[in-house]
């Protein structure tokens, strides 16, 4: 568990996790509005060694950066409504396409994941400070 102060802090972690990925590495992202997934992607992207703007892909469903240590793509489930709008969102082939797949919204659809993904959950306490933690389960 990590707390994240601000921002910056919330990029700091994503670089550091950036550094244990490798390729075909997938990571399952959850939280509530708000609660900094997004910023954690940009941090990844950073880490990555991508330097240009990372947005969240809410409305594309995936956004991909390319020219960094690895590609990452960077998908969000949260306007996905079934299983049959999944699959044919073509996400699985990412999975598997040799940079890092980052899904946001990834407790809509967990079955959807590899076994090999890592699950993250940031959550905001009431005072404001964001919690950063790896569910083993």
């Amino acid at each position: 568990m990590r707390r994240l102060r601000n921002e910056l802090e919330t990029l700091r972690a994503g670089e550091e996790l950036a550094r244990t990925l490798g390729p075909d590495a997938v990571i399952g992202l959850d939280g509530d509005l708000g609660a900094g997934k997004t910023h954690l992607v940009k941090g990844i992207a950073s880490g990555l060694g991508f330097r240009g703007e990372v947005t969240s892909p809410t409305f594309t469903l995936l956004q991909e950066y390319r020219g960094g240590r690895l590609d990452l793509f960077h998908a969000d489930w949260y306007r996905i409504g079934s299983d049959a709008e999944l699959a044919a969102s073509g996400i699985e082939e990412w999975f598997d396409a040799g940079g890092v797949c980052v899904v946001e919204w990834a407790g809509r659809f967990p079955e959807a994941l590899p076994r090999r993904a890592r699950r993250f959950e940031l959550r905001v306490e009431p005072d404001g400070v964001r919690v950063l933690e790896e569910r083993t389960s």
